[in-house]
């Protein structure tokens, strides 16, 4: 068993091999928190979900870190009067919080701020002061600035020339010694807030953008790991420039660079100027979670997803066959009391295409190519064959996180069954009423128990009884 990927440093596939047998740390850049999540944030995060989930199933023991920027231009132009920046912050980071949770994203294993780390961007700076590829701005900003001509790599990751490289937009050239100079510390500026700055050796001040993921990355993960992902959009100038400082301070960094596709609509990119911004809650209302998860899974995680009106609704109904072929086979292996293998194996085709750097457009070909076959087995009563297929068919969709049958997805009561369930309680509310009132406590209580066997918690209120799911 081999898994390959392909690496953005190399423009090639390769063999993965770990830094430290049988584990694997992956770094991916989170969101930068100013404002709501779109559905190209959760793409990229369900990218990287995929490959945690198929690094676990193959045994690999995965310390999986996503960082959350706090502080940060941004951030800092979104404040208001009454929401200060850290309150954006949070704000922002609970709706991509919600938005990750909605679509099955497994948490992280850490899920570093920015600003918890400050020590470490520091001491990442000072490192490439002495080293002599960084230097402090002499005009008094109290900016420091990595020197870009020091570190003859420097466009190894994007494979781009110096000379043809655009000027680095992060703060005004005055300070810089060539335009390109990217900035590690910013210093304190009178018209931002004093509790957005920081003391260091250069003055008060906050870090640069880059400079924030390579030391959280080498803080959890050590100063060499595995795997660092983002969206195709971080390659340059962020990857570039994490790439670059780190490898100046002498860190080994990131054996594997991986980046994702990005989402369009409608055959043009996303863009607040266009309109066409799709918001992450806005999508998760147009369909089940679980629909929206397979949907920006069924694509290659490399590829371009264009987004189009009818693309959940094909999505719903590949889901509906996966869903239909398992209920049925419940059923029918049930009756006949058949057990499957049990051995919670995928299919070697499954595995293959999934090792192939990551191939979900494959893998979920084999899997109703086995949905199909397990059809076939149900008509022809051939239970045995139904089973092997029902669990390889839980297999593979339980990888991918989009079994439909799965509790995670059971969707809250809502609609006709939120009013049903209220009637039938009301209903059972007021026998219980009427037999305490006719002091049958015995009949009350039973009534009450019966409830709170379903999962109905009973106040009672001066205003008499009230009801919520335990």
């Amino acid at each position: 068993m081999t898994i390959r990927l392909y690496d953005s440093r190399t423009q090639g596939l390769r063999d993965f091999e770990p830094l430290e047998p049988g584990k694997v740390g992956m770094y991916v850049c989170g969101p930068t928190v100013q404002s709501s999540p779109h559905v190209g944030h959760l793409r990229s995060a369900l990218a990287y979900d995929l490959w945690r989930r198929w690094f676990a199933y193959r045994g690999y023991d995965v310390t999986f870190v996503r960082n959350v920027t706090d502080i940060d231009d941004k951030v800092l132009a979104n404040a208001s009067e009454h929401e200060p920046w850290w309150a954006v912050a949070y704000r922002v980071e609970l709706e991509f919080a919600a938005g990750y949770r909605a679509i099955g994203i497994l948490p992280p294993t850490y899920e570093p701020r920015a600003t918890a780390s400050i020590p470490q961007m520091q001491e990442l700076i000072d490192t490439l002061i002495d080293r002599g590829h960084a230097y402090v701005a002499d005009d008094g900003t109290g900016d420091v600035y990595f020197d870009v001509r020091t570190w003859p790599e420097y466009g190894a990751l994007t494979r781009q020339r110096l000379d043809d490289m655009a000027d680095s937009p992060d703060a005004p050239t005055r300070g810089k010694r060539d335009p390109r100079d990217f900035a590690l510390w910013k210093g304190s500026k009178p018209e931002e807030p004093a509790d957005a700055s920081w003391n260091s050796p250069w003055g008060a001040g906050r870090p640069g953008w880059h400079v924030e993921c390579s030391a959280m990355s080498k803080r959890y993960l050590g100063a060499e790991f595995d795997i660092h992902g983002g969206g195709l959009d971080l390659r340059f100038p962020h990857h570039e420039n994490e790439l670059a400082q780190s490898s100046a301070a002498g860190d080994g960094f990131a054996r594997y660079w991986v980046h994702n596709g990005i989402v369009m609509v409608e055959g043009q990119k996303m863009s607040k100027s266009l309109g066409n911004s799709i918001y992450a809650a806005e999508f998760l209302a147009l369909a089940p979670h679980v629909v929206v998860r397979y949907y920006l899974a069924s694509a290659h995680y490399r590829s371009t997803i264009d987004y189009h009106p009818g693309a959940l609704e094909e999505a719903e109904a590949a889901l509906d066959r996966i869903r239909g072929f398992l209920e049925r086979a419940e059923r029918a292996l049930e009756s006949a009391q058949v057990a499957g293998p049990g051995d919670g194996r995928v299919p070697d085709a499954f595995a293959d295409a999934m090792d192939d750097d990551l191939g979900v457009p494959q893998a979920i070909g084999v899997l109703h190519e086995t949905v199909r076959a397990g059809n076939v087995a149900l008509d022809a009563g051939d239970f045995e064959q139904v089973a092997v297929a029902r669990e390889r068919v839980k297999a593979m969709a339980g990888v991918l996180g989009v079994d439909p049958t799965s509790p995670e997805w059971a969707a809250p009561a809502s609609g006709a069954a939120e009013a049903a369930l209220g009637a039938l309680v009301e209903k059972l509310l007021a026998d219980r009423a009427a037999a305490r009132a006719a002091k049958d406590f015995a009949q009350a209580d039973r009534i009450r128990e019966e409830l709170a066997t379903a999962g109905i918690a009973i106040d009672d209120t001066p205003d008499g009884a009230r009801w919520s799911l335990a």
